[in-house]
């Protein structure tokens, strides 16, 4: 069984569609405590979602989901991040600083901060070549550059350039992908992706 994060920042409906399309399944997680249970229901969890980082976390706190995310990646169980479920795994963001004038923590299980793209399009929105590392499980079968579906104005710089899996260019080259364990995040969305992005999720789930 898939659970899915909903902590009320995202357009969860299209996750759950495209996992009912791979016949995995999937359900919203109820709360934090079944994360966190010994019994838990849940062998895979997928945390997707959209919008400002400061938001988001701060969704992620009231609810209770911020330690009960931090022990399942923890305990190495596996974990699939999408758009700003890939943001909050580092340690801060500069969207924070920018609107508010402070930095707000992210979950900091990803060495490294987020930053906004040096041009002035911002955000980025549309399909973008990507290229991953051969070592890539999340991409293993895929076409090299395959075309998935982006919108974004801030990118993840890890501190540790070995997580990145892949890579796309939007003024600059940036990961847009991260592997570790059975950790992996996406910035750009599997679920609005075609055929590429199905292909992708298959992976994860097997």
């Amino acid at each position: 069984m898939i659970g899915v994060i909903d902590y009320g920042a995202g357009n969860l409906g299209s996750v759950m569609n495209a996992l009912k399309r791979l016949s995995s399944p999937a359900r919203f997680a109820s709360g934090p405590e079944e994360l966190l249970s010994a019994s838990s229901p849940f062998e895979k969890i997928i945390f997707p979602g959209d919008g400002h980082f400061a938001t988001a976390m701060s969704s992620l706190e009231k609810s209770g989901y911020t330690q009960a995310i931090k022990e399942w990646i923890k305990a190495d169980k596996p974990f699939l991040g999408i758009c700003i479920g890939l943001q909050l795994l580092f340690e801060s963001s500069e969207e924070t600083r920018q609107k508010q004038g402070e930095e707000v923590k992210g979950l900091s299980v990803i060495k490294g901060n987020v930053k906004r793209f040096p041009g002035r399009k911002v955000p980025q929105i549309g399909w973008n070549r990507t290229t991953a590392r051969p070592e890539s499980k999340l991409f293993k079968g895929l076409s090299e550059g395959s075309f998935f579906y982006y919108i974004h104005s801030y990118y993840a710089d890890p501190l540790e350039k070995e997580v990145s899996s892949a890579q796309t260019e939007y003024y600059i080259r940036y990961c847009c992908a991260v592997e570790r364990g059975a950790l992996a995040a996406v910035q750009f969305h599997p679920e609005k992706s075609g055929s590429a992005g199905l292909a992708l999720l298959r992976n994860w789930v097997s």
